[in-house]
């Protein structure tokens, strides 16, 4: 069903759906919801440091979270204490916002906010209430608060918004759930302080939509030396697994993403995609072969305690060009103001 949808909402012709009376009155509450937070009948918290959202509009995996952790990297290494905030998937409402190490139990926390908190190492706090949570960062003295995801968690004032879209898949169709992928209106862009485009702009829902040009960046992502998932031996270079098949997995928001990205280094990869945040097991990677598997660092992260030796992760970076890179940090260092420590 998730791929039937998937593949339904990121078509770049849409034909008529039976759910357009649902995406109409989706789009109504959407409108009314917002409206009522511009217009203060709903309260908006500050929580006494800037807050930086990174979200997007989109349902499925655009390359937030490498973003994030792009972000935090570069404000860290300018002597700001950057703390991240995330819901922390699979977390309960009732639960109280938690600190997180990178030795926390996924299950209880979720798989991004450990992989953000190992690559950044930055303070990280989960919690659905984000409001409560980014005021626990704040209580640990940081300077500044990313929220990861977040874009329509309008109780949480913020400083700068970016929104992040995937090049190949754009808008989709450019309707609005359940008979499309967007979660407010394509046109919303036009009111982010940055759009950060994952990937070549390929998809004609982003020409006909438009981006705000002097506040956009193309981002890369590039994968890095691949490392066994049970964290022994040494790194291997994608290149060393040209010379048979491989064994893809990717439980993340765009499988295919992955998948292209191996094919594209010159892999041969059976592919395996499985859904967003996927639990797996240990019967979930065993194909009845003895090929290498391949699959994303956030998989890695559930995949520790019964990894083999033949199972791998491959780490993916953002990278921006120098100049586009700059415009970000700089737009980015405007909007949260002078900080004192």
């Amino acid at each position: 069903m998730e791929q039937r949808l998937t593949k339904l909402w990121y078509q770049e012709d849409a034909g008529p759906s039976l759910l357009q009376p649902l995406s109409w009155l989706y789009g109504g509450v959407v409108v009314l919801r917002r409206g009522a937070y511009t217009r203060g009948w709903l309260a908006t918290h500050r929580v006494g440091k800037p807050v930086i959202v990174v979200g997007n509009l989109t349902v499925g995996g655009t390359g937030k979270t490498p973003l994030v952790i792009w972000l935090a990297r570069q404000l860290s290494e300018r002597g700001l204490r950057v703390g991240v905030v995330s819901r922390g998937y699979g977390s309960s409402k009732s639960e109280a916002p938690r600190l997180i190490s990178p030795q926390s139990n996924w299950q209880e926390v979720g798989d991004e906010p450990i992989l953000i908190s190992r690559r950044t190492g930055c303070t990280t706090v989960v919690g659905r209430d984000r409001v409560a949570a980014a005021k626990v960062l704040v209580d640990n003295h940081v300077d500044v608060v990313i929220a990861d995801d977040g874009l329509q968690h309008l109780r949480l004032a913020r400083d700068c918004e970016i929104i992040v879209i995937d090049g190949a898949r754009g808008f989709g169709n450019r309707r609005l759930l359940p008979s499309g992928p967007l979660r407010e209106p394509a046109s919303r862009v036009s009111a982010a302080d940055f759009v950060v485009v994952n990937g070549e702009m390929e998809h004609s829902s982003l020409a006909r939509v438009g981006l705000p040009r002097t506040r956009a960046a193309q981002m890369t992502l590039v994968p890095g030396a691949v490392q066994r998932v049970d964290g022994q031996g040494s790194s291997r270079s994608l290149e060393d697994f040209r010379d048979g098949q491989v064994h893809g997995v990717a439980g993340i928001g765009n499988p295919s993403r992955f998948f292209r990205d191996l094919h594209a280094r010159g892999l041969d990869v059976i592919e395996h995609p499985f859904p967003d945040h996927h639990p797996f097991t240990w019967e979930d990677l065993s194909f009845g072969d003895d090929l290498p598997v391949l699959m994303t660092e956030k998989d890695a992260v559930k995949c520790v305690q019964f990894a083999e030796p033949r199972w791998w992760y491959v780490p993916t970076d953002a990278v921006f060009s120098e100049t586009q890179a700059r415009d970000l940090l700089d737009h980015v260092l405007h909007k949260i103001g002078p900080l004192t420590h």
